[in-house]
């Protein structure tokens, strides 16, 4: 009888909210982690971290990647086996690119496959959404594409998004944190009627925008007064990286997730020089970023699995 002795899971990088689209939207991009289960015949737990930031990843069982595993095998009522976990880290921690949607989905995928495959990919990504308190992640992570969650009486209902081919997302990752805790600490407990409304009229214009490319609709689409107004405090120069970012062509800039990345949209004509003047514009009140023009990742988590047997 052939058993699955490992499966190796690549899960993107994800960019939510959009601007108007809070904790409802989300975009899987062309950066992952990747993450590799080899189950064991006997032993524990082992964990082994490679890339940038990696000495700031937990090795034991306390790790998000783990935990969702574990959360999987509680799921089916099974013991989970031993497994050597490796982890190959390319999306950067704690910076507003669901770095931890990718532990969560990675884990839960690997399960599954490790499992057998009990369950269907809704079941799982349910799993994911319940495990991360809101879909505008973990969805796109495990699905790809630019995705709108929404609940019904049946559960969730996933939209699928139509992103024009000629936007191109920016990403500007600066040198320091914020945690989401920290991020959704600074807003308001009730909004006005009015901002509902804004945010209302704002993400069907996203919507258009994003589907035809139409930058009229994409400069005023991005707009937000739900969560934007108050977070970019704790970004330093945030006003100044936005200014610079339109000025060389992009339709609009908005906090990437709770930030602090800041993700522009423009057209492929002018994402080089969106880049360009991202890394000025912060390197000019003392922050390093790393500055980059991603793609849609259309794909989202892929596995590949060894059999032995």
């Amino acid at each position: 009888m052939s058993v699955i002795s490992s499966v190796t899971v690549n899960v993107p990088a994800t960019t939510a909210n959009l601007g108007p689209g809070f904790d409802c939207i989300g975009a899987a991009l062309t950066l992952c982690n990747q993450f590799k289960f080899t189950r064991l015949d006997e032993g524990g737990l082992t964990i082994h971290v490679t890339g940038a930031e990696a000495e700031r990843v937990q090795t034991d069982e306390s790790n998000l990647l783990y935990q969702a595993f574990l959360k999987f095998y509680q799921y089916i009522d099974q013991t989970p086996p031993p497994v050597k976990i490796e982890i190959g880290l390319g999306v950067p921690l704690a910076r507003g690119l669901g770095s931890s949607a990718t532990a969560i989905v990675g884990g839960l995928v690997a399960a599954n496959q490790l499992a057998g495959q009990p369950l269907s990919q809704v079941q799982v990504m349910e799993l994911a959404i319940a495990m991360e308190g809101h879909p505008d992640n973990v969805v796109p992570a495990l699905i790809g594409g630019c995705r709108l969650a929404a609940t019904s009486d049946a559960g969730w209902e996933i939209c699928d998004v139509p992103w024009d081919e000629n936007i191109v997302p920016v990403v500007a990752i600066p040198n320091f944190e914020l945690s989401t805790s920290e991020a959704r600490r600074v807003l308001p407990t009730e909004f006005s009627r009015a901002d509902a409304i804004f945010n209302t009229a704002h993400l069907g214009l996203l919507l258009r925008g994003l589907e035809t490319g139409k930058g009229e609709w994409l400069r005023a689409a991005l707009q937000d007064k739900l969560h934007q107004p108050y977070r970019k405090a704790l970004i330093p120069g945030y006003d100044a990286v936005n200014a610079a970012a339109v000025a060389a062509g992009a339709f609009g800039m908005v906090i990437s997730g709770a930030g602090p990345t800041l993700l522009a949209l423009a057209d492929a004509a002018h994402s080089q020089a969106v880049e360009l003047a991202m890394a000025s514009a912060w390197k000019d009140t003392g922050i390093d970023a790393e500055v980059r023009s991603l793609a849609l990742d259309t794909k989202g988590a892929t596995y590949e699995r060894e059999v032995r047997g």
